[in-house]
């Protein structure tokens, strides 16, 4: 099941607009996803951000490519013990010894104010992850460690497709280094524990489980108006997540980071958080990320398949203002210039309905098609045009890392 924001070209089945807070200054920014049941899915951060586009993609990088791996340091002075019937406290306090040095506050100096969030040291060399909508147009990065020096952080590279940067910082002494788990492994009821600064309390740390996996989640448009990030096979949580905990830790009780908490839930009724349902992206995506970003300065090569169009929900409200033939799909409102689906035919106006058998009532569902394929792969795209009912073949693109 995929769940969206309401970015300019998508809306709810409802064709409602999530609300969107004011900017600036220090004031904290939450951006609402829409759910299926018109529940929506905030972002936890402080100020406002806004994505950049870029309409070329990036040079897909060599299959053959070898990424160098990240160096994760010396091991860290904690030991967990196996977790037993008995122990679980004592794990967690091993945990949280291991981890939370590895843990940074990250604060933003943007156009519009303050940004402030969390972020995960991964690399020796002075590497370290966090959201993109953290840092994204920053013009100054302070980075507070554990023990509460203040460093200056330049950006070593972005993912706005995925919400992911990785900051540089001049490595001190004696750095703490997390490690990034397997998140392949993960499995729904695990114990996990998030730590970061939720709304600017530094090193907090929040425990519950995995509460499912392989979601799809969309952060809808930024204030510029562009497409945003749209994460796929995302932790779901049920430990708290709030603003400041956006590119924190997510850690299992081996000690391992496992995902970024990005995204909570915020209840549409009373515009607050929803408690226990969060979201993290997962520690295998941001291993793949930020090792390109470390080699390269950037990301080469997101594995994400891409049609290169922009659409909106078809709902009976728009299919009678615009005079469709059907009251579900995607309409696409724009497309990439020689993207794949201009290259294979498919023209603003045409409606999506179903990719190869998956039907596609709305955006969303397009999403998790897309979430879900691989840049190569030839997919029946059907479409209605006009009065006409059509199948049109196109090989999927891949998705650059700055859409």
């Amino acid at each position: 099941m995929s769940y969206m924001l309401s970015p300019h070209s998508e809306e709810d089945e409802t064709m409602r607009q999530a609300p969107r807070p004011p900017r600036g200054g220090s004031t904290f920014s939450r951006v609402f996803l829409a759910l299926v049941l018109l529940l929506v899915l905030g972002v936890g951060l402080f100020a406002g951000w806004v994505y950049g586009r870029d309409s070329t993609l990036n040079a897909l990088a060599s299959s053959s490519t070898t990424l160098a791996p990240l160096q994760t340091g010396p091991s860290p002075v904690a030991t967990i013990p196996a977790l037993s019937g008995n122990n679980l406290q004592t794990v967690q306090e091993a945990v949280i010894q291991k981890v939370s040095p590895a843990v940074v506050e990250v604060i933003a100096q943007t156009q519009n104010g303050t940004s402030i969030g969390s972020g995960v040291i991964i690399d020796r060399r002075g590497y370290l992850v966090t959201n993109n909508h953290v840092v994204e147009g920053a013009q100054s990065i302070q980075v507070v460690l554990y023990d509460n020096a203040q460093v200056q952080a330049q950006i070593a590279g972005t993912d706005a497709a995925d919400d992911l940067a990785v900051l540089k910082i001049a490595p001190p002494a004696h750095l703490v280094v997390a490690t990034l788990g397997d998140s392949s492994k993960l499995l729904v009821g695990e114990d996990v524990l998030a730590i970061g600064n939720p709304l600017g309390i530094t090193q907090t740390v929040t425990n519950g489980i995995i509460s499912a996996l392989n979601r799809t989640v969309s952060e809808g448009q930024s204030s510029a108006g562009q497409a945003a990030a749209t994460i796929p096979d995302a932790i779901q949580t049920n430990a708290a997540i709030n603003p400041g905990n956006s590119g924190g830790a997510l850690v299992d009780l081996q000690g391992n980071v496992i995902g970024i908490p990005t995204l909570t839930l915020i209840d549409p009724e009373f515009n607050t958080p929803a408690s226990g349902v969060g979201f993290a992206i997962p520690s295998n995506r941001v291993r793949s990320i930020a090792e390109q970003v470390i080699q390269y300065g950037r990301v080469l090569h997101t594995g994400r398949a891409s049609l290169g169009v922009q659409v909106e929900p078809v709902t009976p409200y728009l299919a009678e203002l615009q005079n469709l033939p059907v009251t579900q799909g995607a309409l696409i409102v724009s497309e990439q210039q020689g993207s794949p689906a201009q290259q294979a035919g498919l023209q603003v106006g045409d409606v999506i309905v179903q990719i190869n058998n998956t039907t596609i009532p709305d955006a969303s569902s397009l999403e998790d098609v897309l979430a879900q394929a691989s840049p190569g792969t030839v997919v029946a795209v059907h479409i209605v045009r006009g009065n006409q009912n059509m199948t049109v073949n196109v090989r999927l693109g891949e998705l650059s890392a700055q859409s």
